[in-house]
């Protein structure tokens, strides 16, 4: 099991920028695609961006492309997203996650069932 630490939200104004990382734990992060997910007040857990295991593939959500950037170091064990021109909407708890498949050949998913390690999440709030 891979131990996920998010870190990097906080408060926001509409139109500004926060990065969060997520640091995992374990020998065999560079070999699995990593996504984020976001969970909105009374809303259910939706898709936000993931990169596959090697860094060569991304994928994100429409409504989060062109602005969302999602990048990892496996150097470093960690994968980050970087948000821009936020909005209110964006106004969510995110969290990193792994992938179940040892090196998917697809490169990404955006299916939550198909990731098996979580972490505790961290509260994004963008003020309009």
């Amino acid at each position: 099991q891979v131990q996920l630490v998010e870190s990097g939200g906080g408060l926001v104004q509409a139109g500004g920028s926060l990065r969060l990382s997520c640091a995992a734990s374990g020998r065999t992060f560079s070999a699995y695609t990593m996504g984020w997910f976001r969970q909105a007040p009374g809303k259910g857990r939706e898709f936000v961006a993931a990169i596959s295991w090697s860094g060569g593939i991304t994928s994100y959500a429409d409504s989060v492309k062109g602005r969302f950037t999602i990048s990892r170091d496996n150097a470093k064990n960690t994968v980050y997203l970087q948000m821009n021109s936020l909005n209110p909407e964006d106004t969510a708890v995110y969290y990193c996650a792994k992938d179940r498949v040892f090196r998917r050949l697809a490169g990404t998913t955006s299916n939550e069932k198909e990731y098996d390690d979580w972490g505790q999440g961290t509260q994004v709030t963008v003020s309009s």
